[in-house]
């Protein structure tokens, strides 16, 4: 029998991915929604080549240019999220949460439902909304796969008995672009060359906080949400080779790692046969590597971003939201060349000690709106201070 599998987000580098996967393995799969926010050529081209009958274009001009230009007798086009109980008549296998930004939020919380296993891409909406996530998926049953590199290590590091007695786990880093360059130089990159990472391929705004190092602070954030980790047991690792993704440190003495080539086809991949015995095509075990992993300690005047650190709790708090969406906007202004590289994040510390916002790191957010209202917020202010 087919397995039955929704990607939202399918035209972004994650959804991509995995319909190259799938492309190979056609016969054993049925993909019944298939979800944009803009890129409606590529999700009708993908529709054709898996037949798929349902397609969410969450954008409203690009869903009625799309309804106007396109034959779309055979398929049922939707706006938004709000019809998957029509789509969905059972739970389907398998779905793959890839939407960019904190919108990916309710997406994600709604196709938990529908899912036996949701494989979840998006940092942003465990960031901000993991005890709504967490929530969902213990109501519904519903069994979690993370699909970052670093995140899917860790997982896959660990069982029941182990995850008891983690003591310190570590995520690696590249350093992103600016690692050897001199602090003067960095302070007046151009989106350029901050998108030029030395070992990845990734959309822009990853590519942008990978430069710097935000992506690392996120990921230690996602790491505490995820395995119930106080941040004092997560340590980032410069591992320029970007070969090891993630150490995990047991109190029975035991260390484990897990390395990978820089290609999240294999992560993807081992969410959507997870518990198969499918295999992939990889490189072989590069010895080289192995003898010269070269981990380090983060330069933290090279990457002040790190500081940030300082300011999250232990807790779900509301101020996760300010951080996510504060960064977001100015990530924005410099790929716009409104700021300059240095000013992401100074401005972003600005906007984390404002007292407005000081007063959501005892707050826990209670629902949705509530977290989308305050990203609203702090975008504003950051166009107020900024342009």
């Amino acid at each position: 029998m087919k397995k039955k599998i929704a990607i939202l987000g399918s035209t972004g580098s994650i959804g991509k991915t995995l319909i190259n996967i799938i492309k190979k393995d056609k016969k054993k799969f049925d993909i019944v929604l298939l979800t944009a926010e803009k890129n409606y050529s590529e999700l009708l081209k993908q529709a054709k080549l898996f037949k798929v009958k349902n397609l969410i274009i969450s954008d409203k001009k690009k869903y009625l240019d799309f309804i106007k230009k396109k034959n779309v007798k055979n398929l049922k086009i939707y706006n938004d999220f709000d019809q998957l109980g029509s789509i969905f008549k059972k739970k389907i296998d398998y779905s793959m949460c890839a939407i960019s930004g904190i919108n990916g939020l309710e997406p994600t919380l709604k196709i938990i439902k529908y899912s036996k296993k949701l494989a979840l891409a998006n940092k942003e909406s465990i960031i901000c909304g993991w005890n709504l996530i967490k929530k969902e998926l213990k109501k519904n049953k519903t069994q979690f796969l993370p699909v970052d590199s670093e995140h899917f290590s860790i997982w896959s590091l660990i069982d029941k008995e182990s995850k008891n007695i983690i003591d310190k786990v570590f995520i690696t880093a590249s350093g992103g672009p600016f690692l050897k360059w001199p602090l003067s130089k960095i302070k007046n990159a151009s989106p350029t060359k901050a998108l030029k990472h030395p070992n990845w391929s990734m959309g822009k705004k990853i590519s942008i906080d990978s430069a710097t190092m935000m992506n690392k602070v996120f990921e230690v954030i996602e790491t505490q949400k995820i395995f119930n980790l106080p941040k004092e047991k997560i340590e980032i690792l410069i591992h320029e080779k970007s070969y090891v993704h993630a150490i995990v440190e047991f109190k029975n003495g035991l260390k484990k790692l897990l390395a990978h080539d820089t290609n999240m086809s294999i992560p993807i991949f081992n969410t959507l046969y997870h518990n198969t015995a499918k295999t992939i095509k990889s490189n072989s075990l590069d010895i080289k590597k192995f003898n010269n992993l070269n981990f380090r300690p983060i330069d933290k005047r090279k990457f002040p971003s790190i500081k940030v650190l300082n300011r999250i709790s232990n807790k779900d708090t509301m101020f996760e939201t300010v951080l996510v969406s504060a960064n977001d906007e100015l990530v924005n202004l410099f790929l716009n060349k409104k700021i300059s590289f240095n000013q992401i994040i100074k401005n972003l510390m600005k906007i984390i000690n404002l007292k407005e916002f000081r007063k959501f790191r005892n707050k826990k957010p209670r629902n949705i709106k509530e977290i989308y209202n305050l990203n609203n917020s702090v975008r504003l202010k950051i166009r107020e201070l900024c342009i």
